[in-house]
């Protein structure tokens, strides 16, 4: 529950200005996702999220301005943490995570814009990722292996 929660949170903030805490759990309440205010706090903090100045809403570090390495170094992060296992299919790349965890690593990948990827698609546990061609699709298992490793 607390992936699928995780990933929610960050879909809301990706798609709207979110200002407050009140204003995330309401969203979340309306989405079927009931959620104390600590809970909230820790997912936030887990999240990484900040306020972004202009505006006062919530973003991912590395969204809008805030430093163009940070989607790279949280997907880095995001392997490390959620990577189980990982198999290549030709230019098809199959990553095995814990139950819920495969659209917040999705969404990381995504966040992070790699040349090589053309896009992802998450189930609950298993996410693929549609490499541009096979001789990128080795490096980007390579890169991947070598993130989950560190």
């Amino acid at each position: 529950m607390k992936a699928f929660r995780q990933g929610l949170i960050l879909e809301l903030v990706g798609r709207e200005a979110i200002t407050s805490q009140e204003q995330l759990r309401k969203r979340l309440r309306g989405r079927g996702v009931d959620v104390t205010q600590a809970t909230l706090s820790r997912d936030i903090a887990e999240l990484a999220l900040a306020k972004h100045a202009a505006d006062g809403a919530y973003r991912v570090p590395g969204e809008n301005g805030t430093g163009p390495g940070e989607p790279v170094g949280a997907l880095r992060g995001a392997v490390a943490e959620y990577v189980r296992g990982i198999d290549r299919v030709r230019e098809l790349v199959v990553i095995r995570t814990a139950p819920g965890q495969a659209g917040i690593l999705g969404i990381a990948i995504d966040r992070a814009a790699l040349a090589e990827v053309a896009g992802t698609v998450a189930g609950d546990d298993t996410l693929l990722v549609i490499v541009r061609d096979v001789k990128r699709a080795r490096a980007f298992v390579q890169k991947v292996n070598d993130w989950a490793r560190s």
